[in-house]
């Protein structure tokens, strides 16, 4: 049986409150709960599937915040919530067979080019703008392969479905963020129900940092809410840099061996 000291406890839940303001704002929670748990000895499967459970809370949070204020409108979304729940699952499943050392090569160069984006792209703001595909494409390619992407790997999936809904449905900077969050808890949700089924999940330190990570959402939704693009822009490209740094640095990452580092 896996126990955690008491102190270790309550920095996962620090760590867990951090992660929900800002994952609810531009994503990338996991950039902080992963690592700490890993710190905290949790072995790696263990650790991707107690961050899916923890990480339910949070998106699922901030999903509500943004409803109650007609910001996304769950009924309709329902069908794509599926799809993205469906690719989830199966990215999860398929982990063990896909070639991880490619997405860990490609994960930063896409995230540096989110960034810049987002950090250059003139007129970022929270008006809807025409889109560049249909509904219905953009939720039967678009969703699903991102929501198998966060059942493979998981890093970066909030900022792929900003870039997305922005780039690609129009939508503004607050409504994509809305959106994403709804969209980010199904596909949390598909993860979590196959890294439940192969025992991969802590549930207690789960749901402790589950109620964290709900609490940290709300109250990074309502900012968000507040200021719309002005903080999630800045915010998002932070945590997009954070990220690919983050996986550049790890002494494994091939891209290090590719580049001579």
């Amino acid at each position: 049986m896996f126990e955690l000291s008491t102190d270790i406890v309550l920095i996962l839940t620090a760590a867990a409150f951090i992660a929900g303001f800002i994952d609810s704002i531009a994503g990338g929670g996991g950039l902080i709960t992963i690592p700490a748990l890993l710190l905290a000895g949790v072995p790696p499967v263990e650790s991707l599937g107690t961050n899916k459970l923890q990480s339910l809370f949070g998106s699922g949070s901030a999903t509500i915040s943004y409803a109650a204020k007609g910001h996304v409108d769950i009924r309709k979304q329902l069908p794509w919530a599926a799809v993205a729940f469906v690719g989830s699952v199966a990215g999860a499943l398929l982990a063990t067979v896909l070639p991880g050392d490619i997405l860990r090569v490609v994960m930063p160069i896409l995230l540096v080019a989110i960034a810049l984006y987002f950090a250059f792209k003139p007129n970022m703001d929270d008006l809807d703008r025409s889109e560049r595909i249909s509904p219905f494409l953009f939720g039967m390619t678009v969703v699903p392969a991102i929501g198998f992407y966060d059942g493979v790997f998981g890093p970066g999936t909030g900022s792929f479905f900003m870039l997305a809904f922005v780039a690609l449905a129009g939508y503004g900077v607050l409504k994509a963020t809305a959106h994403t969050k709804f969209l980010n808890f199904a596909s949390n949700l598909g993860g979590l129900v196959a890294f439940a089924f192969v025992g991969a999940v802590h549930w207690k330190i789960g749901l402790l940092m589950g109620a964290a990570q709900f609490l940290g959402a709300r109250l990074g939704a309502h900012m968000a809410m507040r200021s719309g693009a002005k903080l999630i822009k800045p915010l998002l490209v932070c945590t997009c840099v954070a990220l690919a740094i983050k996986l550049l640095i790890d002494p494994t990452n091939p891209l290090r061996v590719m580049v001579g580092f």
